[in-house]
């Protein structure tokens, strides 16, 4: 009888254990260092990546027949969980997921000669402080941001201060105290960037005005409506209240964005149309998100991440690493990193990977992050939402696609489907449109092409996810005689590279950054080495190695 109580307890003991490996993952995550400088970002168009709620796939008669790829096509909030669920992030390597914004679309389509468009991008907001029913609800994303957090994974929202949606018959234009409707910008001065319209009928912003205005009368209706009206208009009186800010346009805005940093905790903001909007703009933007933060912490000590700040990377477009921190409008240089942001943009990778060496692109990035950029960061990319002319569009260079966009020093920013090599060139399209397929997740299941690709950024991903110190370290060449060779350092974590390697017994140095005896593991091969008069001897089946101490 004792036996048997004995091993019953045993079992219990054993089942206690079996319960709790949330707890322990979470402090494995707490463990595992993060910076931005260094970060793995997905970024996926809400409607393309995954439908997991059909029942909301049609609102707001959104019914009309539009050009190709330029509807909506059921991608929601819902199905971004669901791929958090699988582990599809996490054995990617993925720490961050960057989506397009969730909120309110226009109701109604516009046609510009490309055909029938409605808002599925996101960037066209009716309402910035709803959820559009398309993508989901507020209960959807708070579910999204907490599920993410417990695995390590950072979720930063998409922020639109410059313009409204288009003009429809379901959606009339704001009034004029907060757009204008013209001139259209000519892009060749600040004046002329800022104090203009994108495109027609994209009514701007007036950010740069200081001016009390009212509500438009449309939103109040609507929010009447919706039985919600006192409870914004309270909101807004104690944040005008607080800040002692005019009511003026951009900070309406501002104090709506900073409401899903206060309410959901999330990690940041990608900012679109940075240089069409005033510098000061950006500033004012960052000390209401910081503040929002701040406090978002203080009410929820238990779901703090680790002790980052929030996060803003701007989208200055056409910006390059090489402009260190200054964009040049011709007529005047703006410096938008020092006071706002974190981290722009870099749209110079894929210039540079067809021009340079692997070395040469990783010696430059290395050197201007840690000279003119120190403190700051570059989210680098090959493939995007709306860059007609990606590195590799017709999919031939997958393979390289990773590794130069995955081991460059910088923030990385991985393309829905770009780990798949997702089709860039579908029939029918016209402009950016071709970009944004739904993902390809028939291949992946079906297509031994699309799964051996995939396996490759799995494995750099994870490699650069666990290692900050592949885009947030120190580069140096180990040796480029046999392939490519190099180190990267950050405090306490080394590990070696080795790329374009023969697949034949070599050797590699490593004395610069592992002793004698000390035993490695290639990541990619899952192979263990030991370290002999300074060198690892390796046979692998493939032609990169990447090294880490055991």
């Amino acid at each position: 009888m004792k036996k048997i109580f004995f091993f019953l307890f045993l079992v219990s003991m054993f089942s206690c254990q079996q319960k709790s490996p949330d707890k322990n993952n979470v402090q494995e995550i707490a463990k595992k260092e993060f910076v931005w400088e260094g970060a793995n970002i997905y970024f996926l168009l809400t409607d393309r990546f995954n439908n997991g709620d059909p029942s909301n796939d049609v609102n707001f008669n959104r019914t009309r027949e539009t050009g190709t790829l330029r509807g909506f096509k059921g991608g929601d909030i819902k199905g971004i969980i669901q791929k958090i669920k699988e582990g599809y992030f996490t054995d990617l390597g993925i720490n961050a997921i960057w989506m397009t914004p969730i909120v309110e679309q226009i109701h109604g389509a516009t046609d510009e000669g490309t055909g029938v468009s409605y808002g599925y991008h996101g960037y066209w907001t009716k309402d910035w402080t709803a959820i559009d029913p398309n993508f989901g609800t507020k209960e959807d994303v708070k579910e999204l941001v907490e599920l993410a957090h417990k695995k390590g994974i950072r979720i930063l929202l998409d922020a639109v201060i410059n313009h409204t949606g288009p003009v429809t018959e379901q959606d009339t234009v704001w009034p004029e105290e907060w757009v204008r409707t013209e001139p259209h910008c000519s892009y060749d001065s600040y004046e002329n960037t800022t104090a203009c319209t994108l495109v027609k009928n994209l009514p701007d912003i007036k950010t740069e005005s200081n001016t009390a205005v009212d509500l438009p009368p449309q939103l109040v209706a609507k929010w009447k409506a919706e039985g919600r009206l006192e409870q914004e208009m309270s909101e807004l009186d104690a944040f005008f209240e607080r800040t002692n800010y005019p009511r003026a346009p951009r900070f309406y805005i501002i104090k709506w964005l900073t409401d899903y940093i206060t309410e959901f905790g999330i990690d940041g903001y990608r900012v679109d149309t940075v240089k069409h909007t005033e510098e000061f703009v950006w500033q004012e933007f960052k000390q209401e998100c910081d503040v929002a933060f701040d406090n978002y912490k203080k009410n929820n000590p238990e779901k703090v991440l680790d002790n980052n700040n929030f996060y803003l990377v701007g989208e200055v477009y056409n910006y390059a690493i090489s402009h260190g921190k200054a964009y040049d409008f011709g007529d005047k240089k703006v410096n938008y990193f020092d006071k706002a942001f974190n981290s722009l943009i870099n749209f110079e990778l894929k210039w540079n990977v067809k021009q340079l060496s692997a070395n040469e692109v990783f010696v430059k990035y290395d050197s201007i992050l840690n000279t003119e950029l120190k403190g700051y960061g570059v989210l680098n990319y090959m493939t995007s939402h709306d860059d007609g002319q990606p590195f590799d569009k017709e999919r031939i260079q997958p393979y390289k696609t990773a590794e130069m966009l995955l081991l460059t020093p910088g923030t990385s920013q991985v393309y829905y489907g770009d780990e798949t090599a997702r089709d860039l060139t579908i029939e029918g399209t016209v402009g950016d449109a071709t970009l944004r397929s739904f993902m390809n997740w028939n291949e992946i299941r079906n297509n031994e092409t699309a799964q051996k690709i995939l396996t490759h950024w799995q494995k750099i991903g994870q490699f650069r996810a666990n290692h900050m110190a592949i885009g947030a370290g120190r580069h140096q060449l180990i040796s480029d005689a046999n392939g490519l060779v190099f180190s990267r350092v950050r405090n306490n974590d080394k590990v070696i590279v080795g790329l374009n390697l023969p697949k034949e017994p070599i050797e590699i140095k490593v004395s610069s950054i592992f002793k004698n005896g000390a035993l490695l593991r290639d990541f990619y091969s899952n192979k263990t080495l030991k370290v002999i008069d300074g060198k690892v001897k390796l046979h692998s089946a493939f032609n990169i190695v990447l090294l880490e101490k055991i």
